[in-house]
This record gives C-alpha cells, structure tokens and sequence, in this order.
C-alpha cells in the first residue's frame, strides 16, 4: 500500500485530504508543519508527499529542498491558498522550481486532485 504524507498546518483541510486518500485506498500520515513534517517522513516509508507552502515552524519551499536532499526520488505536491499579503508572488512557480512534481492552488477539484496522486504513483 502505497503511503502519503500531507503537511498542512489547516487541520480540516489535512483531515478531509486524509479522508479522501483513504477512501480510494492509500495509507496517510498527517504532520502540521515542515518540522513534524520531516521528522514523519524519516520515520516511515512515504511515497509522495503533499505539503502546504505558508506554514509557521518550518514552511514548505524549505521542506520541499530538505525533501530533495533526502530522497530525491520522492513526489512531491505543494498546495497552496496564499493569503492576500502574498498576492505577487508567486509561490507554487517558487515550489516548481525548487523541486515540487505538481502544484495545487486551493481550493483545487478534489476529482483533479485525487487523479494526479493516482498518475503518479501508479504511472
């Protein structure tokens, strides 16, 4: 069984992720922050990784670069809802480029979503 790991420091948003990865078959590790993040992701073998961008503690550019050095073959999804302060930047173009597979802005279609974590680890 293939195992995720979804950083995001939004608990209703982690927990109807979970809920949804679950129901189509796949084993899910939650982690509030890119510091719980890590420190999951060592402890268990993780297929992808889903992980916000604008956390407190450790945020996801630099969890997707420590990601990279520890396991650059893992997938990696950054989402993000980005609060207004950060309208000009672009952030999931930053998440691209430092190493994330795909990007999401919320709210995505949760059928899109499920779809792209089907391609890639299946594909």
């Amino acid at each position: 069984m293939e195992r995720i790991l979804i950083i995001d420091d939004d608990e209703p948003f982690r927990r109807m992720l979970r809920e949804a990865l679950e129901l189509v078959g796949y084993e899910v590790v939650e982690a509030q922050d890119g510091l719980d993040g890590m420190k999951r992701f060592k402890k268990a073998a993780i297929s992808l990784v889903i992980t916000d961008i604008l956390m407190p503690e450790k945020e996801g550019l630099e969890t997707i670069l420590d990601l990279r050095k520890e396991a650059p073959e893992v997938k990696i999804i950054a989402v993000s809802g980005g609060p207004a302060k950060y309208e000009y930047f672009d952030v999931l173009g930053l998440a691209k480029n430092v190493g994330a597979t795909r990007t999401f802005k919320k709210p995505f279609p949760l059928h899109d979503f499920l779809e792209v974590v089907h391609q890639l680890l299946r594909g």
